[in-house]
């Protein structure tokens, strides 16, 4: 896990993302976070396996490739058994704790990916993959030290998705309730414009495929 200092960014489709932006990550607003932990890694098959007893992904390659083919739903049940093994109290990053971990926290240089303004050197994605994923870690990391936060899959996030608001806010949660859950990050299937550090995607908390993942988060 990395520390992640606590600190306050503008979220959302600010100067470095261009014309790349959706209107769903309009308007940039001021956010204040705790600080927090985050993983260094995106969850693996052999940590999956490990603590679920059978690995769902498609592209089984190896344990040290990202679990996907994993629900929000399926998530949940993963991090209560976790904690059960662990006596920790682990859980999905919120949306805004994701946003900030990816642009380097308060060591940013505002790259338009995560770690860089150069896809390829962060992040496996549509045009680099071959369509599929790769073991964790092969990408440079960003400010954090943090791999895979631009591309190989998409994490998902506890928020219930929902449109942001122009007003200043200090640790939201979201929504308090909606249809689809948010996921980050872009994926291995995806172009460079959804692996962007702003962008937003979101989906039933029920639905599987195989570019859904996770990354795992503690709270300080």
């Amino acid at each position: 896990m990395v520390h992640v200092e606590g600190g306050t960014f503008r979220m959302g489709v600010t100067e470095e993302q261009g014309r790349d932006a959706w209107d769903n990550e309009k308007p940039v607003h001021r956010v204040t976070l705790s600080s927090y932990l985050i993983g260094k890694h995106e969850v693996t098959q052999a940590l999956w396996e490990e603590v679920m007893g059978s690995n769902p992904s498609h592209n089984k390659q190896g344990g040290d490739y990202p679990v996907e083919c994993v629900s929000w739903n399926d998530c949940q049940e993963f991090i209560e058994k976790l904690n059960a093994r662990t006596g920790m109290m682990f859980r999905l990053p919120r949306e805004a704790e994701w946003e900030y971990a990816a642009r380097g926290g308060n060591r940013s240089k505002g790259y338009k990916y995560a770690g860089s303004n150069n896809l390829d050197d962060v992040g496996w994605y549509g045009d680099n993959s071959g369509r599929h994923t790769y073991p964790v870690g092969e990408k440079k990391p960003n400010e954090l030290g943090l791999y895979d936060m631009s591309g190989n899959v998409l994490e998902w996030c506890q928020d219930w998705y929902g449109a942001y608001s122009s007003e200043a806010q200090t640790n939201p949660t979201g929504p308090q309730s909606r249809d689809f859950r948010v996921l980050r990050g872009g994926g291995s299937w995806y172009d460079a414009r959804c692996c962007r550090v702003s962008d937003r995607n979101s989906f039933d908390p029920g639905d599987r495929d195989d570019s859904f993942g996770l990354r795992l988060v503690l709270s300080l």
